[in-house]
């Protein structure tokens, strides 16, 4: 049997250089070292920004392309490609940059600089839908979900022929056990579970419609048809998800937008503008001023019913018993006018405590 050749201990200086080389792109190793340099460089840049360096506010989060449904779904859908490239904190992005290196150590050398990469951003962008049909108002963000990806690419790639068999099993437990440890500890509650999963599962499918291009590399049709077969599968995914994922939170915020402009409306009736007969004035507070108060509550009904976080229900519902003594009041006031209006506790002073009291009272939750 031949005796391997042994080396003399790495020094201080070659340690140093070696570590510093996981950086640097190279032959074999070229992409890797960009995306990683892309990542660290975000998130420095986000820090110099203002943005917390152990645990950044959900406001910076958005600012530097965070992944959330009432955006993203709003026009703004290039957050499904920057969010991942923003992370939550130093240790968030150490980490990942951590897996992101092991994995593109072993595998960009065999997959090459384009597959590499469009798997990369293939999966991150399956893992970013993913998150977005699974958690309606979270913020995700984080390379976490592309990571997964291409951990799925090499899962794929481990249950093939294609890698020598003596060097199959050690990795693929090694890959196991990475997937399986970081999916059980997801399981937290704090842990965006849905985007690993999703990239997981995108890039095993990726890695099989790579695999007949890796097995004759001297066909390039094989590996150019494959990107972009895989790149129009996830595009039409993503159009499909735009249009099927509902975006109640957005739709929330366009119907209290709607419920200002009618709310303007019937406040503008108190006030007329000009000379006003009192025939023409009743008329307003009967056709435009409850009328729009009832249309008020249809449309803050129809916001209780979707699905958005409990406090904005319950916003929704003081509103509603806003309307109601709104609606009580411009009825008295009505019948103020013509002369029918019974004695008793109402008066317009009563109605303004009473929605004053409301009012703060919403102040108070907020």
């Amino acid at each position: 049997m031949t005796q391997m050749a042994t080396s003399p201990p790495a020094t201080t200086k070659e340690q140093r250089g070696n570590f510093f080389s996981l950086f640097a792109p190279r032959e074999g190793f070229f992409i890797t070292p960009i995306l990683v340099g892309i990542n660290l460089a975000v998130f420095i840049m986000m820090v110099v920004s203002g943005a917390d360096f152990l645990q950044p506010g959900n406001q910076s989060l958005i600012q530097w392309g965070a992944n959330i449904r009432s955006l993203t779904l709003d026009g703004q859908w290039w957050r499904i490609i920057s969010n991942l490239f923003v992370h939550i904190g130093v240790f968030h992005v150490l980490f990942n940059m951590y897996a992101l290196l092991y994995i593109g150590v072993l595998l960009e050398p065999l997959l090459g600089r384009l597959r590499f990469l469009s798997a990369y951003l293939l999966t991150g962008i399956i893992a970013s839908l993913a998150s977005l049909y699974w958690h309606p108002n979270t913020l995700s963000a984080g390379a976490s979900g592309a990571i997964f990806g291409m951990y799925g690419v090499f899962l794929a790639l481990l249950t093939t022929n294609w890698i020598d068999k003596t060097q199959r099993t050690a990795l693929l437990t090694s890959i196991v056990i990475f997937v399986g440890y970081n999916l059980l500890y997801g399981m937290k509650g704090s842990v965006d579970n849905a985007a690993h999963i999703g990239g997981l599962v995108s890039g095993i499918l990726i890695g099989y419609l790579y695999y007949p291009g890796l097995r004759k590399p001297e066909n390039p049709r094989l590996r150019y048809s494959a990107v972009v077969l895989a790149t129009l599968l996830v595009g039409v995914v993503t159009v499909l998800a735009f249009k099927k994922i509902p975006n109640d939170y957005s739709l929330f915020q366009r119907k209290m937008n709607a419920f200002s402009r009618l709310e303007r409306k019937a406040l503008d009736v108190l006030q007329p503008k000009g000379d006003v007969s009192k025939t023409a004035w009743l008329n307003a507070i009967r056709d435009t001023g409850i009328s729009n108060w009832k249309e008020s509550i249809r449309i803050l009904n129809e916001a209780n019913q979707l699905d958005v976080p409990d406090p904005l229900k319950k916003e929704t519902v003081v509103l509603v018993q806003y309307c109601h003594l709104r609606i009580q009041s411009y009825d008295y006031i009505y019948r103020k006018l013509t002369d029918s209006a019974s004695s008793g506790p109402d008066s317009v002073a009563y109605f303004n405590a009473q929605i004053s009291e409301l009012m703060e009272s919403l102040k108070s939750r907020k």
